[in-house]
C-alpha cells in the first residue's frame, strides 16, 4: 500500500486487513520505497497513489511492472482526470480506482487484480467515456469482441482457444487485431478501451 498520506495509508491497510484472505506485507510513502519494497518482497498486488515524493506513482508503476511483470498494480488516487488515468494504465497498471471507492469495491478490486482481471470504477469508465467516440470498437468482429468479453473475464489464451474450440494462435491473431483498431497495446488497455465505449458492460 503506497501512500504519502498516513492517515490514509494506515486507514485503507486497517480496512484490507479485515479479510482473511489479504495481508498487507508493506507500506510505503513514496515512489522510491514503494519499488523497493516490492521488489523486496515481491507482493500479488500493489495499491499506487499518484501523487507522492519519490518520482510519483506513474514511475513507481512503470518500473515495478518492468521487475516484476505478475505483480498487479491498481492504482488508487483522487484524480480522475484523462491524463492520468492514460498515464496509468500506459506505465502498466491493471486498474485505476478512485478513493470515493466503498470498501467492498475496493476489497473486490484487489481480489479481482491477484486474479489478474482489470479493475476499474464505474466513474472512471464514463471519464474515459467522454474521451472516446466509440467508433474503434464498433469495428471489431463478432469474434474479436466474443474474445474480448473472454479477457475482461480473466481468461487466458489457452483457456480462450478451448472454450471457442480454435487454436490459440488463432486467439493471439484476433487480439492483435483488436490491439490494432483500438489503439491499444496490451489486453489491459483493450479491456479498459472497451469498458469506455460501452462495449463491454461496466463491472457492478
Amino acid at each position: 500500500m503506497a501512500d504519502d498520506h498516513t492517515v490514509v495509508r494506515q486507514g485503507i491497510v486497517a480496512l484490507l486487513s479485515l479479510e482473511s484472505d489479504i495481508e498487507v506485507v508493506a507500506q510505503a510513502e513514496d515512489g522510491v520505497c514503494v519499488v523497493s519494497a516490492a521488489t523486496a518482497l515481491n507482493p500479488d498486488v500493489v495499491l499506487m497513489d499518484l501523487r507522492m515524493p519519490g518520482g510519483g506513482g506513474i514511475a513507481a508503476t512503470r518500473r515495478i511492472c518492468s521487475l516484476l511483470p505478475k505483480c498487479r498494480v491498481v492504482v488508487l488516487t483522487t484524480y480522475d482526470n484523462d491524463q492520468s488515468i492514460v498515464s496509468a494504465i500506459e506505465a502498466g497498471a491493471i486498474g485505476y480506482l478512485l478513493k470515493s471507492t466503498s470498501t467492498a469495491e475496493l476489497v473486490a478490486a484487489v481480489r479481482s487484480a491477484m486474479a489478474g482481471r482489470s479493475v476499474i470504477t464505474p466513474a472512471v469508465s464514463l471519464q474515459m467515456a467522454r474521451r472516446r467516440t466509440g467508433g474503434a470498437a464498433s469495428s471489431l468482429t463478432p469474434r474479436e469482441q466474443e474474445i474480448l468479453a473472454l479477457v475482461a473475464q480473466g481468461q487466458t489464451n489457452a483457456r480462450i482457444a478451448r472454450h471457442l474450440s480454435i487454436g490459440e494462435a488463432t486467439v493471439k491473431t484476433h487480439l492483435l487485431s483488436v490491439f490494432r483498431k483500438l489503439g491499444v497495446s496490451d489486453r489491459t488497455g483493450a479491456v479498459m478501451a472497451a469498458l469506455s465505449s460501452g462495449m463491454l458492460p461496466l463491472p457492478e
